[in-house]
């Protein structure tokens, strides 16, 4: 059966006459993802980047999977011709025969085209560009937007440009110049200043005579090269110019295709051309794009020279992409194309003089009409270079001081640098940042670097190239070994580089080349204090780390920690992630590693030292930030410490406070894992108290509650009754938000009554504040209610503010469910006016979300939603993910009531997830159930049945009473919309008994009148 997958113009299936369709964008764009890549492996990663780029939904691979099903689906109308979508660890192929994708066919009979009509068989060439042709249907994947769909219709732009290239020179090959001028016209007019395009557009309107308008496009275009490029216009323009004015027959002036070109006259000038062998390139589009770009089209002065600069860590690539650029635009420099490596030896680099002494005699002077002074070798140079259009690739400069000179003045001619650290104080410089390659290219380079035929695993060369940490020189290296042992598999070479002494970096060594040997030339290049901060480096218990880190680690000041972070950025030792942030690279941090464990620089005792400074650093700085962000806290005091850590500029007030606890969450993770291996009891205890608030806070349930456990028991044998209280109350906090409400009050409880004994009346106030918000949450208004107002009269007492804002907050939370709005409103506004007056920014979002409750209780949503935003607007700035998506849901509840069912659903899509993530199942299942109320209000009963459901499940689960009174009533009200009477009066009757129980008498009366309303349907 007649078969194929068009990509030209709308993606589409086609087979015998019909088409299939495919419905959405994103499902077209899947099918062209994989088709692009038919019979080869594409990853997830990889397909969910083509369809949504940067920014996927929150369950991109179920997604992913939906639009595959459809293309499954689609397939069939193929009958059992279909080819088959198969589904591999984390990837997926489609199973079809390249030949059979418009597009891959399209490229194919082009790139078989050129080299045909190159060897003089134009017939056969002209065929494969008629069958190119009849593929094109118009622009590749219309309608489709996002930057893979851009990038592959650029790429199939320039195989149209080769094409139709290609197909002019066979028609100027054959004298048919009149039939050429129309093929190159359109070309011409699109690329005004490519030379070789307007030397045969002009030699097919001469030889078509047309010889006016071929020396006006003449002119024309030597016009645009100098204005738009800054340079003269290459030998071949004025050779046709020459030409037609000389009256030189027009097939003289374009040699066929296969033919002898002897040159009218030998060279005078040697054409230097040293550089090294391409290889098969992978990856890169980007810079290559960019640096292609910059060398063919630059502009300025044409006395500027053009310098284009690549710099990145050892091992990234930088050479190999400056000899293939220059492979690549082998035509674009006629008069040469120079190499010369710099670094020379790990100590001894190339002088400015011996690199000009080399340069001059790669370009034909010899040794001895050289001159010896340094000023007299760059004039030299200067005017050798002046009329030269050459590529000249510096590679592996070690500073700007030794590139200077080498610079041509007054030329033509471009030069590429090279280096491992950045060269400011070049003239023009334009700097390209060289990181590691991305998944999918680091794969498509291992596999490349292999014998053709050689079997890989995708998901071991997955696994490799991330031991390599996506490094060029690293995955080549390993690629190497692989070569070198015929008999073993991939499966073999990861077992290697997984194991073994010293780390991966151990492992990455073949014959001829080590990886440590490549860093070591950049760790010698540094002075002593930069290389103590790079050793250092290596003991950061986290992947990211700012400047005070490094200040502890090594004990130098702020500021010079600041200094040499910068100085080792300059030489590509270290990357900054985001502002002030660094990372380094695995293999570095590998190879830093190893410097300490040899000993030479660093003793046991300072290693240890270091460790601890840092953990220090980490647990003090936290404290000092979690009093600001969190003050309400009762807390333990920290031991002295080590006074020389240095304090952290940026922590100032509550905000920038929260702010460095989530910047440094995996760190401080980290340094408690590091105590929990490293540090006594004591160290542990007092560290996990100190960062209770964020663990709770930033929904690290799993990660606080062993730890808290651990701490309580510590405290408990160590016969400290205050610090094991406090340790009770950090654990009541995570119990309640882990919807674990029993634990919850059990530990509230006991840590009251210790504080009772001790007579300590603030640290009972805390105790009683967190046992009423767990009762509270378990239904339990009325005991919460009396809590709370015994413990207002006596914080009225003093003069703790916070701690009275606090409760009537809480109060007011429970007036609001035993339906005493107007005192809930009271307690409320009278909470907001305090923390207000004292500038707690967390109190003031939590009071305006409790007002909008009673606004949305008592029948007025746009107050509600007002007091909402305004809510959100102070957790923007202040408030954890938990806070910031407990007030988008409910915001999300006041849509719906408004009717804008599309918003609330759309949010709720958004709010769903983060309270997954953070833990909170009580949040979880209002979410569900104002979920469903959406669906019913929008008539989808059905849907609303299964949110309700679910809803109920998770209440139950976690023994949430006050919540499951709620979703028995609109699960209620969802079996009755679906006429299914019995069950609605079933769920009814349980929420009333649930309700009696609680004293919630709003919501008895409530289900009471519905019920009896359903009882009266009943009986009529």
């Amino acid at each position: 059966m007649e078969f194929e997958i068009r990509l030209s113009g709308s993606v589409e299936i086609r087979a015998a006459g019909r088409r299939s369709d495919l419905g959405s964008t994103k499902t077209k764009i899947t099918l062209a993802a994989l088709a692009w890549d038919a019979g080869r492996t594409v990853s997830v990663d990889t397909l969910i980047h083509r369809i949504w780029d940067e920014h996927p939904p929150g369950k991109a691979r179920e997604a992913l999977y939906a639009h595959i099903s459809r293309i499954r689906g689609s397939l069939r109308i193929a009958g059992g011709d279909a080819p088959a979508i198969v589904s591999r660890t984390n990837s997926y192929s489609l199973e079809i025969d390249p030949a059979r994708v418009d597009l891959r066919c399209y490229t194919s009979c082009v790139e078989r085209a050129r080299p045909l009509r190159d060897s003089g068989d134009g017939e056969a060439a002209l065929r494969l560009l008629n069958r190119a042709d009849s593929l094109w249907h118009g622009e590749p994947l219309t309608g489709i937007t996002g930057s893979w769909a851009e990038h592959l219709r650029a790429a199939i732009g320039e195989t149209g440009l080769v094409a139709a290239m290609t197909r002019a020179e066979i028609l100027l090959d054959g004298g048919k110049f009149t039939d050429a001028v129309p093929v190159l016209l359109p070309l011409a007019e699109a690329h005004p200043v490519d030379e070789a395009l307007a030397e045969r557009l002009a030699v097919a309107l001469y030889g078509s005579n047309r010889t006016a308008e071929a020396t006006r496009l003449l002119q024309r275009t030597r016009q645009r090269v100098v204005r738009d490029i800054g340079l003269d216009a290459g030998r071949g323009l004025h050779r046709v110019h020459q030409g037609i004015l000389a009256g030189t027959p027009a097939a003289a002036l374009f040699p066929r295709a296969g033919a002898d070109e002897k040159a009218a006259s030998q060279p005078t000038r040697r054409v230097p051309d040293n550089l090294p062998r391409d290889v098969p390139w992978a990856g890169r589009r980007d810079e290559l794009r960019q640096l292609t770009s910059a060398l063919r089209e630059r502009q300025g002065a044409s006395d500027v020279v053009t310098v284009e600069a690549i710099h990145g860590m050892g091992g990234v690539g930088k050479s190999a992409l400056a000899v293939h650029l220059g492979h690549r635009l082998r035509d674009r420099f006629p008069d040469g194309r120079v190499f010369l490596h710099l670094g020379s030896r790990r100590d001894q680099p190339l002088t400015p003089a011996r690199a000009l002494t080399e340069l001059l005699r790669l370009l034909g002077i010899a040794t001895k009409d050289l001159p010896r002074e340094l000023d007299e070798l760059v004039a030299l140079w200067r005017s050798v270079a002046r009329d030269r259009r050459m590529l000249v690739i510096l590679d592996d400069a070690t500073s700007s001081a030794q590139i200077r000179p080498l610079l041509p003045g007054a030329s033509p001619t471009a030069v590429v640098v090279t280096s491992r650290r950045q060269l400011p104080g070049l003239p023009g410089v334009r700097p390209v940042s060289l990181d590691v390659l991305p998944p999918e290219d680091a794969a498509a380079l291992f596999t490349q670097r292999l014998e053709r035929g050689r079997d890989t695993n995708p998901s071991d060369v997955a696994e490799i190239v991330r031991i390599c940490g996506y490094l060029p020189l690293a995955i080549e290296i390993a690629a190497s070994r692989l070569l070198a042992r015929a008999s073993w598999a991939t499966s073999d070479l990861l077992h290697q580089l997984g194991g073994g002494d010293g780390g991966h970096l151990a492992q990455l060594r073949d014959v001829d080349r080590t990886l440590a040997h490549v860093f070591a030339i950049s760790y010698d290049a540094l002075n002593a204090e930069q290389q103590l901060v790079f050793r250092r480096i290596a003991m950061h218990v986290g992947v990211e780390f700012g400047a005070c880190a490094i200040a502890a680690l090594t004990g130098f000041s702020l500021a010079a920690a600041e200094r040499v972070l910068e100085e080792l950025l300059a030489h590509s030792l270290v990357s900054e992630s985001t502002p002030h942030r660094f990372t380094m690279h695995d293999l570095l941090r590998d190879y830093a590693r190893s410097l300490i464990e040899v000993g030479e620089s660093d003793s046991e005792g300072d290693v240890r030292q270091a460790a601890q400074r840092l953990v220090d650093h980490y647990v003090h700085t936290a404290d000092r930030a979690d009093r600001l962000a969190y003050p309400f806290r009762s807390r333990t005091d920290l031991d002295a410490g080590d006074s020389a850590t240095p304090p952290c500029p940026e922590i100032v007030d509550a905000q920038s406070a929260e702010q460095w606890l989530i910047a440094e969450s995996r760190n401080l993770l980290d340094t408690l894992d590091w105590l929990v291996n490293h540090g006594t009891e004591r160290q542990l205890a007092a560290s996990v108290h100190v960062l209770a608030g964020f663990l709770d806070m930033e929904g690290h349930l799993a990660a606080a509650e062993p730890l808290l456990r651990r701490a309580a028991t510590h405290w408990d044998a160590a016969g400290d009754s205050v610090a094991r209280a406090r340790a009770l109350l950090d654990l009541c906090a995570v119990y309640a938000h882990g919807s674990r409400y029993d634990e919850a009050i059990s530990a509230a409880r006991e840590a009251a009554d210790v504080a009772r004994s001790l007579q300590d009346r603030e640290l009972e106030s805390e105790g009683i504040h967190q046992l009423s918000i767990s009762l509270w949450q378990t239904g339990q208004y009325t005991l919460a209610r009396s809590l709370q107002k015994e413990s207002l009269n006596s914080l009225l007492q003093t003069n703790g503010v916070l701690r009275i804002a606090r409760c009537k907050n809480l109060l007011g939370i429970t007036h609001l469910h035993l339906a005493e709005n107007a005192e809930a409103l009271a307690c409320f506004n009278s909470a907001l006016a305090d923390f207000t007056a004292i500038g707690y920014d967390r109190g003031r979002y939590s009071a305006l979300n409790n007002t909008a409750e009673v606004h949305k209780k008592t029948g007025h949503p746009e107050a509600a939603e007002v007091a909402y935003r305004q809510a959100m607007a102070v957790a923007e700035r202040m408030g954890n993910p938990r806070d910031k998506a407990t007030l988008q849901m409910n915001l999300a509840s006041v849509m719906a009531t408004l009717g804008r069912t599309d918003e609330a659903l759309a949010l709720y899509g958004t709010v769903l997830p983060v309270l997954r993530d953070v833990g909170d199942r009580r949040a979880e299942a209002i979410a569900l159930t104002r979920i469903g109320r959406a669906y019913r209000a929008a008539g989808r009963t059905e849907e609303a049945l299964q949110q309700h459901v679910a809803a109920l499940e998770v209440a139950r689960a976690i023994h949430a009473a006050g919540e499951e009174v709620d979703m028995l009533y609109d699960l209620a009200l969802a079996e009755r919309d679906a006429g299914r009477t019995a069950e609605a009066v079933a769920h009814l009757e349980a929420s009333l008994v649930v309700s009696r129980k609680l004293g919630a008498s709003a919501e008895e009366a409530r289900a009471a009148g519905v019920l009896a309303e359903l009882r009266g349907e009943a009986t009529a």
